[in-house]
Order: C-alpha cells, then sequence, then structure tokens
C-alpha cells in the first residue's frame, strides 16, 4: 500500500514550492517506508510514499504516461483482465504493475475507467495537457481520500495530516464538526472530514478539477431487485463470490498471512488461504490478538460471550497454520491512545484501535500484507440490531446521544444541539437510500443494511486502514468486495438466516470445510481487555489531563459529570458510548484523546 498526496493552484507557478510538497509527502511515510518520491510541474506537484508489495522493482509512483501522472495508493485485483483489455486497444506496458494498468485505462477511457476496476483503490491523475486532475475512490472506500478546495485549486490526499502540514491551511474545526465529533464520534457522515473545509471523497465516487469547474458523481451503488435463486443456488453463488474474493487478495509479491479469531469470518478466509497454500506445499501463519490477564478478568456478556482460544486451536489443528498469538499487557494499550490519535487524525475507537495498531506492528516483524474477517458482519447481518424488531429512527450503534449531551457544559449543550445533529444526519440518510424492493419490514431491514454500510462498515474500514498503515502493513478485507455486496445486498433475509442463525447463508456456503463447532460459534466482536489495570491505567492519565487548566475538556464538558466518570471508571456513563464496546474505560480512552488531539493539531474552534 501507499500514501498518496497532491496539490494543484491554476494560477501560481508551483515550481518553487518543492518542499513544501516533499513536507506533505513525509507525513505519510509510515504508509510507504519503501521509497518516496515527488512530481513537479508548473501547476501540479504530486508526492507519492511506497509500501512494495507487487512488482517490487518496478512501479514507482509518480508514474508518468503520455502526459498523464498518476499518484495510487490500493491493489487492483483484476489487473491481468484489464491489461488483456487495453493490450487489444492497441496500449504497451513497460512494467507488470497494477499501477501502470490504472493509468493506461484512464488514458483510454478517461473518467469512465473506474467502471473496469476491482479493488481497493484511491488515485489522483494530473493532465498536464487540459490542466486537469482526475480523482477516484474503489467502490466501499476500502482506500482513503480526502482534499480541500484552495480559491485557485485543490490539495489531496490519503490522510488528513499531510493537508494540515500545507502552509495555507490551518487546523479548524467549527460548531458543526465538532457537533458531528460528539454526536457520531467515532463514525463520521459520509464525505465529512470534520475539520472545517476538509471534504472526504466518497467510496464509489470519482471528481474531476478544472480550473473553472469541480465536479464529484456516484459512478455505484448497490441496486436492489428481485431475488430469483433457490437457496441451493444462493449458498453456491455466495459460496463462489466469497472463495473468488478471498483467492484474489492472496496476490502478493512478499509475505502474506491471516488474522484469525476462530470466528466464522476469519475462519472462512484461513481456511481458504490455507487449503490454497497446501497446492504449492506452503504453510498459512495465523495471528490472534489477547490481552495479559484476560483469562483471569473476562466478563462474558451478551455481545462477547466467549475468548477466543477455543475456536483458534481448532482452527491450527484442522488447517495445520503456523498460529502465533500476540498478548498485550495493560500499560501498552493505555501508551497506544497518543498513536492511533495522530494515525487516524482525530479520536477512534481508543484502546479498541490500538490492540489493532500494536496487532498489526507485531505482525510487521515478518509480514506486510495481512488478510482479515472485518465486514462480513455488515455484508451479510450478523450484528444485533438486525435481529430486534422494534422500530428504530435512530442510528442503532448510537444509543448514547442523551447521555452524550447531559455530559457537556450547558453553553454547549445549546451550541452543539448533539440530538438535532445526529437526527439530522439520520434523516439526510434515509433520504439518500436507494429504492428498496419488499413489504414495510423488509425495507426497514433494507435501511439497516444501507446505514451500516455508509457509516458503520466505514468506521470499521477506515480503522482497519489507518492501524495497519500506521504500522506498514497492508490489511485486506475480502468482505467488503463490492461483487459480494452487490449479490448479497438482494438476498431474502430468511435466505441470510438460514437455518435460523445470524449469517446462516454464509454459514451454509462453508459448512462442509470448517469445523463444526466453527461453524456454528455465536457471533463474537474483536477481543478487548477487561483487565482492571488498564481501567486505572485511563483514569490516572485522564486525572493528569484534568489538572490543566487549559485543557479542552474543561470547556466542553460539565466537570462534576467528568469526576463521576472518571471515579465510577466510566460507569456512571450507562449506555456504550458507540457500538457495543466503546462503555466504561473505552469512554475515558476517548475524551484522553480529544483532549491530545486539540493539543497536538493545536486546533481553533470556531463558530458555524
Amino acid at each position: 500500500m501507499c500514501g498518496i498526496v497532491g496539490w494543484v493552484n491554476f494560477e501560481q507557478d508551483l515550481s518553487n514550492h518543492t518542499e513544501n510538497i516533499k513536507k506533505m509527502t513525509a507525513t505519510l511515510i509510515h504508509r510507504g517506508p519503501d521509497a518516496g518520491e515527488v512530481h513537479c510541474t508548473e501547476h501540479a506537484l504530486l508526492g507519492h510514499r511506497r509500501l512494495s508489495i507487487i512488482d517490487l522493482g518496478g512501479g514507482g509512483q509518480p508514474m508518468t504516461k503520455q502526459g498523464f501522472t498518476i499518484v495510487y495508493n490500493g491493489e487492483l485485483y483484476n489487473t491481468a483482465t484489464v491489461r488483456d483489455l487495453l493490450i487489444q486497444k492497441g496500449h504497451q506496458f513497460s512494467t507488470t504493475s497494477d499501477t501502470e494498468v490504472i493509468l493506461t485505462a484512464f488514458i483510454q477511457w478517461r473518467e469512465l475507467c473506474v467502471n473496469y476496476f476491482n479493488g481497493i483503490f484511491a488515485f489522483g491523475i494530473w493532465d498536464d495537457e487540459k490542466q486537469s486532475l482526475f480523482l477516484g475512490r474503489d467502490h466501499l472506500g476500502i482506500k482513503p481520500l480526502f482534499y480541500k478546495q484552495l480559491p485557485d485549486g485543490i490539495i489531496f490526499s490519503s490522510e488528513i495530516k499531510a493537508i494540515l502540514s500545507h502552509p495555507s491551511v490551518k487546523a479548524q474545526i467549527d460548531y458543526r464538526g465538532l457537533a458531528a465529533l460528539l454526536s457520531l464520534g467515532p463514525s463520521r457522515t459520509p464525505g465529512d472530514g470534520i475539520f472545517k473545509d476538509i471534504v472526504e471523497l466518497k467510496p464509489g465516487h470519482a471528481m474531476n478539477v478544472t480550473k473553472s469547474v469541480s465536479k464529484s458523481w456516484r459512478y455505484w451503488d448497490v441496486q436492489s431487485k428481485a431475488h430469483s435463486h433457490s437457496l441451493p443456488d444462493t449458498i453456491e453463488q455466495v459460496r463462489c463470490l466469497v472463495t473468488d474474493a478471498i483467492e484474489r487478495q492472496l496476490v502478493s509479491d512478499v509475505p502474506l498471512c491471516t488474522m484469525l479469531s476462530g470466528g466464522l469470518d476469519s475462519s472462512i478466509i484461513t481456511a481458504i488461504a490455507a487449503k490454497k497454500y497446501a497446492l504449492s506445499n506452503q504453510t498459512l501463519s495465523t495471528f490472534s490478538v489477547n490481552y495479559e490477564g484476560n483469562d483471569q478478568h473476562f466478563k462474558g456478556n451478551a455481545f462477547q460471550v466467549s475468548q477466543d482460544g477455543y475456536w483458534i486451536e481448532k482452527m491450527q489443528q484442522a488447517f495445520q497454520t503456523k498460529h502465533q498469538e500476540i498478548v498485550f499487557t495493560q500499560n501498552q494499550l493505555v501508551q497506544s491512545l497518543k498513536d492511533v490519535l495522530y494515525m487516524k487524525d482525530m479520536p477512534s475507537m481508543a484502546d479498541i484501535d490500538g490492540s489493532l495498531y500494536l496487532f498489526c506492528k507485531e505482525i510487521g516483524r515478518d509480514f506486510t500484507v495481512a488478510l482479515s474477517g472485518e465486514c462480513a458482519d455488515e455484508v451479510f447481518g450478523g450484528y444485533p440490531w438486525f435481529h430486534q424488531q422494534e422500530e428504530q429512527q435512530h442510528f442503532p450503534w448510537l444509543r448514547s446521544t442523551k447521555e452524550r449531551q447531559q455530559l457537556l457544559t450547558p453553553l454547549w449543550q445549546d451550541r452543539l444541539k448533539l440530538a438535532e445533529y445526529m437526527q439530522n444526519s439520520y434523516e439526510q440518510s434515509v433520504k439518500e437510500m436507494p429504492h428498496f424492493v419488499g413489504n414495510a419490514i423488509e425495507v426497514k431491514r433494507q435501511r439497516l443494511f444501507y446505514l451500516n454500510n455508509v457509516y458503520f462498515m466505514q468506521t470499521l474500514i477506515e480503522r482497519s486502514d489507518r492501524m495497519s498503515m500506521g504500522a506498514s502493513i497492508e490489511v485486506r478485507v475480502p468482505f467488503a468486495d463490492y461483487t459480494v455486496m452487490e449479490y448479497v445486498w438482494n438476498i431474502p433475509w430468511e435466505m441470510k438466516t438460514a437455518g435460523g442463525m445470524e449469517k446462516g447463508i454464509l454459514r451454509r456456503a462453508f459448512e462442509d470445510i470448517l469445523p463444526k463447532d466453527v461453524i456454528y460459534r455465536k457471533k463474537n466482536p474483536y477481543p478487548k481487555t477487561y483487565h482492571p489495570a488498564y481501567t486505572t491505567g485511563v483514569q490516572q492519565e485522564l486525572r493528569t489531563i484534568l489538572s490543566q487548566k487549559k485543557s479542552v475538556l474543561h470547556e466542553l464538558f460539565d466537570q462534576e459529570k467528568l469526576q463521576q466518570l472518571l471515579e465510577s471508571g466510566g460507569k456512571s456513563f450507562t449506555v456504550p458510548w458507540f457500538g457495543q464496546l466503546m462503555a466504561g474505560p473505552q469512554l475515558i480512552a476517548y475524551l484522553i484523546q480529544l483532549h491530545h488531539w486539540f493539543d497536538h493539531y493545536q486546533i481553533e474552534i470556531l463558530p458555524s
């Protein structure tokens, strides 16, 4: 994977600003430690940091061909197919890289090129003759792309930090952005960069920028239509699509492994990968995460029923993988909070993100690519809220709006109006949904799937990208394949829950290759720590922060409620801050990150 950055100014000569683009590019060195280059023209500066995975000797960027220059982050999984099409059109290639395939596809098809790609990508292409910029992002937004419009041009980058390092950009947030952060965080409204005037190019979108106009458009979305396949045919098609997505993502010129929790999703990926490796007498390496003292302190609940060890061992024995469990201390988790804040450029899922970042760092000692089971729950309906009967007119992973509002001072309650902002975001998202086919119950459930795809799944995708790239490895998510999404979207709920279980259709599709215990294991989320030492650690950190009178926490939050939160270890906040796991000490950790975010980026609050 890589990091990309670009600065276009249609009026000013940028030839003397090479050092600026180098500085911006250097902020992304974690995304590409292997190489870094810039490309300079009169009106466009492009920068690239490379993590070499395919065509290790070639594929250097920025890459120029026939007057077009590309910076690209991602992996094209149908490179050979697209290259063959282009060769038939008369094009020639000097490398085997997917970078040249994407660039040549743009030369041939211009903005329609994105319709030919299957992969994860974010790229910018500068047309030096027409003085125009084209930006494209993959169907489901696996790779990030942010931009900021300038009076005479545009800046774009894989991460916000590179944009903030531009000499004309200030780290500012207005009341609207602060309301978004505190009502929806750690999720974001699609397209919202939180910082003032910083925008995200949405998944499945492309953009043209010229001197006279900037235009973005959606080139892909799910389409609702009647499902015509029988249950046996649907099971077979799910198996084929998922298997194909996994096998395509096993292509790599560097060492590859899988993340294995013993849950259904990671086990399917591990099983297919192990079988593929066995064909060439190779042993697949697998990794799992755990926490010091969790055997003693783990407390099962409705969401996290059990620990993973038993099921991981079942998988390791069944497929003879070379498995390694990575165990983290509570102090490591506390210390990681600042690191992951910088990787995401805003408060995150706290230690849940921190452990993934540390996990990726350990994996990165020996591997550059890892496959993860992330996103299967969004695509196949694995979360509890898909199975609840009550009518919901809000985001089901955000049940804390009233409590969030009450945590603020009266002044900031009035300024931000969190409940109003959250409800407006929900209603606007509902308006943007595609047309659904079915009765009222089916439409309600499809609404949940849509909201999961554009909000909750994006939060997890962003987490996966930033934490892995922060550790300079690539994590691939085969279940977030748009061909899988397109098909599963229209499978009736009765088929999705075949056998009366969540993700029943996925279980049926792979029941003959996985151990029975694993196939019927109840969904378990990403593991978190239950050790009281972690709670003590974040309490101490927050107590130190609150002793600093200039902390933004004093300005925004009711001090009595903050003290109650601190002394109770987060228990005074009676519902999860976000999702199922961000409760108690995780909320304290989120507030710690909020303080450091304002402090590190020197953020200025502006009225809307």
